[in-house]
């Protein structure tokens, strides 16, 4: 007789796919918010699935997450500072934590917005208040700093909100203003290399997205009343196209090619253009899509994100609605293996969604438990969603969550 003899247990670190413990910005590397994990849970269990840890003290602020192998980073208020601050992925212990600047006071929350931004061994932030700092992403040391305001920019009423974008050897940033609302940094030393003088206007809420279009290198930067490509090299505004927003304009815009993507909320709606050698097409313009700064993910050929009146499912290349649900109220979304994972910001409910674009189907949900006492009464869970080495990042305030949302290969005695 011949045993073949293996484990009868749950391999707590096997994957059934490739998964990365890299997410080096805001909505990723590639500016897709897409998850690189595979291998996921396809359903939850009845009360979610399993909590790894739960860090309580990550102060005020709706600041996101960005890791590098077991380092997870965030920033938030401590002691009357904004910190810019490092986790275990594994454990939730805080690794380190080093002081950005002051804290933005604001009736929607105090405390900072922005996402901070790895490369390499280094690690770059901005506060609330417009404090850029760069720090080593090991142990936290300062390398060097800057402030918005040195380059004519005015803080936002809600805060300085973009996640900065490194790119090659610069460090892209929005301080807005009349000077030239976008400034390129060396990532070494913090000198300024670039001011796009022709680029004019108030900072907003959204992030720049790096792309190449028609063979140049440039940045695509959206403002209250305008859409841009900035040139990678000089700061020279390459092109720009109007844009109705108001209030505030928060979404990212998402490229492909030499296609651009807009929306914003407050009933302005959504646009697509295209940008020739010669100018600026509007392909099509409608008010399917209106988010207000949940986000919006692209997946194949169809756009998903919630609008001003329910979740939305939106064709990429004619911007005609293809499904809306209302079960699930106004929130973020996230995109990882074929799932999308909706966080409704007045409960703290999070669903796991098909990316089905014949129906909205959800399989799974849970409510986030513990809540936040500090939140302000005009906010609410407002970070996105990140699934990243296997682990769902959420966050209400001082608390972060960390869930195990990978599939366990299961091995069983053979005789």
């Amino acid at each position: 007789m011949i045993r073949h003899t293996a484990l009868v247990s749950v391999l707590l670190c096997s994957f059934t796919a490739a998964q990365s413990d890299s997410w080096s910005r805001f909505r990723g590397a590639d500016g897709k918010d897409h998850s690189p994990d595979k291998g996921l849970l396809k359903t939850w269990p009845k009360d979610g699935p399993k909590r790894l840890w739960l860090f309580e003290e990550a102060g005020a602020g709706y600041s996101g997450f960005s890791s590098k192998g077991n380092h997870l980073f965030t920033m938030g208020t401590r002691d009357d500072n904004t910190r810019l601050m490092c986790l275990d992925v594994k454990t939730g212990k805080e690794v380190w934590s080093v002081a950005v600047g002051g804290v933005l006071d604001n009736k929607w929350g105090d405390g900072p917005r922005s996402t901070p931004t790895v490369d390499g061994d280094r690690l770059y932030t901005v506060s609330g208040r417009g404090d850029i700092l760069c720090v080593s992403s090991k142990n936290g040391k300062k390398v060097w700093s800057r402030k918005m305001g040195e380059f004519g920019g005015k803080r936002p009423y809600w805060g300085y909100s973009e996640s900065v974008v490194v790119d090659g050897k610069q460090v892209i940033c929005t301080p807005g203003g009349n000077d030239g609302a976008v400034v390129a940094l060396d990532k070494k030393t913090g000198k300024m290399i670039w001011q796009a003088t022709d680029f004019t206007g108030k900072a907003e809420y959204s992030s720049i997205v790096p792309a190449e279009i028609n063979g140049k290198r440039q940045y695509v930067r959206l403002l209250q009343k305008k859409i841009g490509g900035i040139d990678a090299k000089n700061g020279d505004l390459l092109w720009s196209a109007d844009w109705p927003g108001r209030t505030a304009v928060c979404p990212t815009p998402i490229v492909d090619g030499n296609k651009i993507y807009v929306t914003s909320g407050y009933r302005v709606g959504c646009m697509m253009i295209e940008v020739g050698k010669d100018g600026v097409e509007t392909v099509w313009q409608n008010k399917v899509m209106a988010n207000h700064h949940g986000g919006v993910v692209r997946v194949g050929d169809h756009l998903y994100g919630h609008a001003d009146k329910g979740w939305v499912c939106q064709k990429w290349e004619d911007g005609s609605e293809v499904w809306r649900e209302r079960k699930l109220r106004k929130g973020a979304i996230h995109y990882a293996d074929g799932m999308l994972y909706c966080l409704e910001e007045g409960s703290g409910t999070v669903a796991l969604v098909e990316a089905n674009a014949k129906e909205f189907k959800e399989v799974s949900r849970f409510v986030l438990e513990p809540q936040s006492d500090n939140r302000s009464a005009r906010g609410k869970i407002w970070v996105h969603p990140v699934v990243v080495g296997g682990r769902l990042f959420l966050r209400d305030q001082e608390y972060i969550y960390c869930f195990d949302v990978k599939k366990r290969q299961k091995t069983a005695d053979k005789k």
